[in-house]
């Protein structure tokens, strides 16, 4: 996490860096059209996350996850604390999925404003779900590099420390300035917690989709970082995005032992055939 870096160090990043490539997630949108998306475009050695949203609930996110399981994909549903109506509702989420074969979840706060039961946050389904976490081989939580829209950063930092031993990793919400991400998992490390960061980076991407979505969820330097990066908004409707600049300067991070960094978290937003492509291009040119 330092900029010096020794000439051993620096010729060990493109392997390391083709390492974290190998081994992206990609996360999808329970929306019609992505199964098949995944089917063509993906191996089934492929790690693949599944969100959820307010609006459409929990049951698409658990029926994608169900059935990309089943077809052989190591499948992550996400699992909103503040769509769980109660520990009634927790227990038959956890029974289907692990029935279904899935091993891994991804537990957040979520985007509702108001809570549907009990739960307004990670650490509460978390401490809910007790004894039954040692049913899935890995539990994931989210970090915040820069400010959540719902959430103030005194609670963030604070939550950190509730769910992180009750966790098994961590990954970065949506952000597109390296120095931002850099500075976040220092602190994160600084302030003791160990667990490893999977680096959430966007995908390839229409600016105008990451434009609309960095003004919605409130990521603000990230919101400014897009709208710099083209002269005319109306160029934006037909610009891709590409994470290569935001991968190379997250490299010295990513490839220091210290950061702990698992690897690269990519946030398809259901365009996954170019996401895969870009990544298939990018470990190419990594791979010494």
């Amino acid at each position: 996490m330092t900029a010096s870096r020794s000439p051993a160090r620096a010729d060990s990043e493109p392997a390391r860096t083709a390492e974290l490539l190998r081994n992206a997630r990609f996360e999808v949108l329970p929306l019609e059209g992505i199964e098949e998306q995944v089917l063509a475009h993906l191996g089934t050695d492929a790690k693949v996350t599944v969100t959820a949203s307010p609006k459409r609930g929990l049951e698409p996110t658990v029926d994608l996850s169900e059935r990309l399981t089943a077809a052989g994909y190591a499948t992550v549903p996400h699992i909103s604390a503040r769509l769980v109506r109660d520990r009634a509702h927790l227990t038959e989420l956890l029974d289907r999925l692990h029935a279904g074969g899935v091993r891994e979840l991804f537990v957040l706060a979520g985007d509702a404003a108001e809570p549907a039961g009990e739960f307004p946050g990670a650490v509460q389904l978390l401490e809910a779900m007790g004894p039954r976490r040692a049913d899935f081989d890995a539990i994931g939580i989210t970090g915040y590099p820069e400010s959540h829209h719902l959430i103030s950063d005194e609670e963030t930092i604070r939550a950190m420390f509730a769910k992180a031993p009750m966790a098994t990793y961590i990954v970065s919400q949506l952000c597109f300035d390296a120095a931002t991400i850099v500075a976040w998992i220092a602190e994160v490390r600084r302030r003791g917690t160990d667990l490893p960061i999977w680096i959430g980076v966007p995908g390839n991407v229409a600016y105008a989709k990451l434009l609309r979505t960095s003004m919605k969820i409130g990521v603000g330097e990230s919101a400014r970082f897009l709208s710099h990066r083209g002269s005319w908004i109306s160029r934006l409707v037909t610009r891709q995005f590409t994470p290569d600049r935001l991968v190379r300067e997250l490299t010295p991070c990513a490839t220091d032992p210290a950061a702990r960094v698992a690897g690269f978290h990519l946030y398809t937003f259901n365009e996954v055939a170019r996401t895969e492509q870009w990544r298939r291009a990018a470990l190419a040119r990594a791979t010494p």
